[in-house]
C-alpha cells in the first residue's frame, strides 16, 4: 500500500483515539468540579472506560481495517499497525487500572486514592495519551515530548500518597533520575541532529545509511549518540543502569499506579526504542551493508538488565519490592528479541509484553487484595497461609508467579521461547552467550518467587482467619489469570495476529 503524508486537518481522522483521550480529559476536570458527590466515582469510572473502549476499539478497528501505513501531521507521527497494536495494549493496561483503582467504600489502605480522584482519573488518562504518542512518534523532538509527558505524569502519580514518606522519596528520586536521564537523552539527540541534520526519523535513517555506506562502518558521532538516547529509552524500560529508581518508586507508590508503571510506560518504551533502531537506524535490514555495533550493544545492555533485577530480588522481604526488581528483569528479558533486531524478535517481544501485562498485572492486584485485608503489610509475612485462608486468590498468585517464572503451561513460558527462539534462529556465537545468560537468570528468578508460594501454602501465618477480598479485585484477578494459562496452551492465534500487526512505517 503506497504510504501517504497528511497535514494537519486529514490527520485527525487517524487521530481519533487520541482525540476520544483528549475529550474525556476535558470531561473529568468537568465532572469533577460539577457532580454531585454520590455520583462523582461511578461517573469518573465510567467516563474513563468509555474514553479507554474508544481508544483502544478504533485501534482494533485500525488493525482489521489494514488502514495505512500513513505519515500524520507533515510526518510526526506514524500511523502503521505497529502503532495501532500498541493503541490497544495501552487501552487494555489503563482500563485494568481504572478498575483497579476505584477505592474501598470502608476504611482503606491508602486513602489518597479516594481523596481526589478527578485529578487521578486524570492523570491516568493523560498517562495513556503519552504512551499512543510514544508509540508513534517518527520525529526526535515529539519522541522527547512524548516520552516527557509520559515522565512528568508518572512523577505525579508515584508521589500521590502526599502523606507517605516511603511515596515522597521515590517521587523525588524518580524525578532526579528522570531529568538526568532525559538531559542525556536530548544530548544525544543533538548529536544525531548534527550529523543528519534532520529530525524526521526517516531522513536520519537515509543521512546514516549514506554516511556507514561511505565510511564502511557506523560514525561515531551516531554511534555517541545512539548511546546517549539509551539512557532515556533506558530509564523508561528500567534497563539497567538506568534502573535505580525503579524499586524505590514502585514500592512507594499506590500500588495500581506500581502496577501501571511496571506495564504501561515500559511497554511504551520498547515501543519507541523498537522504532527508533528500525527507522533511524536501519538496524533491523535484513542485510546490512556494514557490520554494526547495536547487537552487541544491546545484548549487554540485557544480560546487565536481567542479571541485576534477578540477583537483587533475591533478598527482598517486600513483596512489592520484589515485583519491582522482577520487572527490571523481564526487561533484560525482552532487551533479548530487541539484540536479534529481526522480524522474529520485534514479534517476540510484542507477545512478551501481552503476556507479561496478564501475569505481571495479576500479581500486583493479588499484592493490592492482600495489603489491603493485613493494615497494608506487604511483607512475606502477610502471604503466610494464604493458600488456605484465601484458597482462589492465592491461586491466581502461583498462576503468575510461574508465568513470572517462564515455566509451561503458562503464558510467560511460551513468550519466553518465542525470545530465545528468536535469539538463536539469528545464530552466532555471541546470541548463544546471551541465551546461556538468560536461562541462567530464569533460574535464579525461581528462587525468589518460590520464596512466595512457599509463604503461601508451606508456613503458618499469625492470622487464620479467611481474607475477604474485594469482589471487583477477586473477579478481575481470576479473570486475569484465565488467559495467563490459556496461552500457555492455546496461543497460535495470538501470536499470529501481534505478529502480523507489526508492519511499520520506514
Amino acid at each position: 500500500m503506497e504510504t501517504r503524508t497528511f497535514d494537519n486537518v486529514a490527520s485527525l481522522a487517524y487521530f481519533a483515539p487520541e482525540l476520544g483521550l483528549i475529550a474525556a480529559v476535558l470531561l473529568l476536570v468537568v465532572w469533577d468540579l460539577a457532580s454531585p458527590a454520590r455520583l462523582k466515582i461511578a461517573g469518573l469510572v465510567v467516563i474513563s472506560l468509555a474514553a479507554l473502549a474508544w481508544s483502544g476499539g478504533m485501534g482494533a478497528y485500525f488493525l482489521a481495517k489494514d488502514a495505512g501505513p500513513h505519515e500524520l501531521f507533515h510526518g510526526l507521527l506514524a500511523f502503521d499497525r505497529f502503532s495501532n497494536l500498541f493503541r490497544v495494549i495501552f487501552a487494555f493496561v489503563t482500563g485494568a487500572i481504572v478498575l483497579f483503582s476505584v477505592p474501598p467504600r470502608g476504611p482503606g489502605v491508602e486513602p489518597e486514592l479516594r481523596r481526589d480522584q478527578g485529578e487521578f482519573f486524570t492523570l491516568i488518562l493523560v498517562l495513556s495519551l503519552g504512551m499512543n504518542l510514544m508509540a508513534a512518534s517518527r520525529h526526535l523532538l515529539l519522541i522527547y515530548l512524548s516520552l516527557e509527558l509520559v515522565s512528568v505524569i508518572s512523577f505525579v502519580l508515584a508521589g500521590f500518597k502526599i502523606n507517605d514518606a516511603r511515596s515522597s522519596e521515590g517521587a523525588l528520586k524518580y524525578v532526579i533520575f528522570g531529568g538526568v536521564a532525559s538531559g542525556i537523552m536530548l544530548y544525544g539527540m543533538s548529536w544525531i541532529f548534527g550529523i543528519t541534520a534532520s529530525m524526521h526519523l526517516g531522513e536520519c535513517a537515509a543521512r546514516i545509511a549514506a554516511l556507514t555506506a561511505q565510511q564502511g562502518k557506523v560514525p561515531e558521532v551516531v554511534f555517541v549518540g545512539t548511546a546517549f538516547m539509551l539512557a532515556g529509552f533506558g530509564y523508561k524500560i528500567s534497563a539497567a543502569p538506568f534502573h535505580m529508581w525503579t524499586p524505590d518508586v514502585y514500592e512507594g507508590a499506590p500500588t495500581p499506579v506500581t502496577a501501571f508503571l511496571s506495564v504501561g510506560p515500559k511497554a511504551a518504551g520498547f515501543a519507541v526504542l523498537v522504532r527508533f533502531f528500525s527507522d533511524a537506524l536501519g538496524a533491523g535490514s535484513a542485510s546490512p551493508a556494514v557490520a554494526t555495533p547495536w547487537p552487541v550493544l544491546a545484548g549487554c545492555l540485557a544480560m546487565a538488565t536481567m542479571t541485576v533485577g534477578n540477583l537483587s530480588a533475591l533478598g527482598q522481604e517486600n513483596v512489592k519490592r520484589m515485583l519491582a526488581y522482577s520487572s527490571i528483569a523481564h526487561a533484560g528479558y525482552m532487551l533479548l528479541g530487541f539484540s536479534v533486531f529481526s522480524d522474529a524478535g520485534v514479534a517476540a517481544i510484542a507477545f512478551y509484553i501481552v503476556t507479561y501485562c496478564f501475569m505481571n498485572l495479576g500479581a500486583f492486584m493479588v499484592v493490592m487484595a492482600v495489603a489491603e485485608q493485613s493494615g497494608g503489610d506487604e511483607t512475606l509475612s502477610a502471604f503466610r497461609g494464604l493458600g488456605r485462608r484465601a484458597p482462589l486468590v492465592a491461586a491466581a498468585m502461583a498462576v503468575f508467579l510461574v508465568s513470572l517464572t517462564g515455566l509451561p503451561p503458562t503464558a510467560g513460558f511460551v513468550g519466553k521461547f518465542y525470545l530465545f527462539s528468536a535469539l538463536l534462529t539469528a545464530g552466532g556465537a555471541w546470541r548463544w552467550v546471551l541465551a546461556i545468560v538468560g536461562v541462567v537468570n530464569s533460574v535464579i528468578s525461581l528462587f525468589y518467587y518460590a520464596r512466595v508460594l512457599r509463604a503461601m501454602y508451606l508456613e503458618k501465618g499469625q492470622r487464620t482467619e479467611p481474607v475477604a477480598v474485594r469482589p471487583l479485585l477477586g473477579a478481575t484477578t481470576c479473570a486475569l489469570a484465565v488467559p495467563t494459562l490459556l496461552l500457555g496452551v492455546y496461543w497460535g492465534p495470538v501470536y499470529d495476529f501481534v505478529a502480523s500487526s507489526l508492519s511499520m512505517l520506514r
